[in-house]
């Protein structure tokens, strides 16, 4: 059999176009096709394929469900804003491609359930875009705390961003105008609820609007916490109850909070701090032990003591899967079909701290969960938040 894995992506407004680059550079791919709603986005993704192989063989689509009824695909990169993450997920898995998706997983917490069932009902390999799992520091600094170098854990902090950045260089351009040409508006929108054509609304910094994307929270959950997750061991449950409030703007349509402050209990009694814009929080993930504690974050490893990261881990204790290529781990697991480092399961968890904590902050009180079920107990309001109506004629397909 063919080792070349034939490969195409969807959704070229940030992240896909250097997904995609990431994977050009790898012997195996085979990149034969491209997907946008925004035609200049269309046409620099398919540019950079066709320099790639001094040809111009690479396809365009302008609508997902028809680049899906390709049978010759073996795996899609998709980087889409939020709020089509489910439907683009659900569609590909169903096709039979295997999925590199971005994080966070999900738009809301059943959106994430219903993807985590279409992968394993389709026997789709997935590899989320959470590639601090697939980096040296953030590896070592989990499996310590794995194996119990700093002991028992009494307290997580995960600091996240803070604020609105401006990716898109469109804060303030919030006067409602007709849609460019190049961009398909009503497509885009797609399942979120209708909103005006504005500069702000879109491409990079829809993040900020809610029925879009989740804010620094959603943005980030995906990376430090999802983090914390592996060094506690937290992979496949959640937390038993979370509480916070956030900070927000008094005007304009970017109305995801800009500071925030979560409190979550697991179900062992591990308590965790998630917050963004408070200084006592450092960024990154630090785990509190009755030993010591460890921190980590991009570029940067430090402990106290600090002989812990001197510390040989035995042949006989845990050793957490390895990956030092994020994309080549994908790639291999295509070819032996092995689960990624970074699978949808593992990806639903970490997104899911994040989606009860945007339900914290929304109604101002503590939300208890049941971890196992993913039920919210005794709270019937709350409960209604878990998932979203979407605009007609989209469906979440199970």
């Amino acid at each position: 059999p063919s080792n070349r894995i034939v490969m195409a992506g969807i959704g070229f407004g940030m992240m896909g176009i250097p997904n995609m680059r990431n994977f050009l550079e790898k012997d195996e791919v085979r990149w034969v096709a491209v997907c946008d709603v925004d035609e200049k986005n269309l046409m620099q993704a398919r540019d950079i394929v066709n320099k790639k192989y001094g040809n111009n063989d690479c396809a365009v689509y302008r609508d997902f469900r028809e680049l899906c009824q390709r049978k010759d695909i073996d795996a899609i990169s998709l980087a889409l804003p939020d709020h089509w993450h489910a439907i683009l997920v659900i569609a590909s898995a169903r096709a039979g491609f295997d999925i590199y998706g971005e994080k966070p997983l999900s738009h809301d917490l059943l959106e994430g359930r219903a993807m985590c069932d279409a992968v394993k009902r389709y026997g789709r390999i997935w590899q989320t875009g959470s590639w601090q799992r697939s980096v040296a520091n953030f590896h070592q600094a989990s499996e310590l705390v794995r194996n119990g170098r700093i002991g028992k854990i009494l307290k997580v902090e995960v600091g996240l961003p803070s604020g609105h950045t401006d990716f898109g260089r469109t804060v303030g351009q919030e006067a409602i105008e007709p849609p460019p040409p190049h961009l398909d508006y009503d497509f885009w929108i797609g399942p979120a609820p209708f909103a005006p054509y504005c500069p702000a609304r879109v491409h990079k910094n829809w993040r900020w609007v809610m029925d879009l994307g989740g804010g620094q929270l959603m943005d980030w959950i995906g990376h430090h916490l999802d983090i914390a997750h592996w060094g506690l061991g937290f992979d496949n449950t959640g937390p038993v109850e979370i509480e916070g409030y956030g900070e927000f703007k008094r005007r304009g349509i970017w109305n995801s909070p800009t500071r925030y402050y979560l409190k979550a209990k697991y179900a062992d009694g591990t308590p965790m701090v998630i917050a963004g814009g408070h200084r006592e929080v450092r960024g990154g993930t630090k785990w509190i032990g009755e030993y010591g504690w460890i921190w980590v974050n991009r570029g940067g490893l430090e402990a106290n003591p600090p002989h812990i990261l001197n510390e040989f881990i035995g042949p006989d204790e845990t050793r957490l899967y390895k990956s030092r290529d994020h994309y080549q781990n994908f790639l291999d697991c295509v070819k032996s079909r092995r689960k990624t480092i970074t699978p949808i399961e593992v990806a639903h968890r970490s997104a899911s701290v994040g989606h009860l904590g945007v339900i914290a902050i929304e109604l101002g009180r503590k939300i208890r969960f049941n971890p196992e079920t993913e039920t919210i107990i005794n709270d019937p309001g709350a409960t209604r938040l878990l998932g979203r109506a979407y605009r007609s004629p989209w469906q979440l397909s199970r």
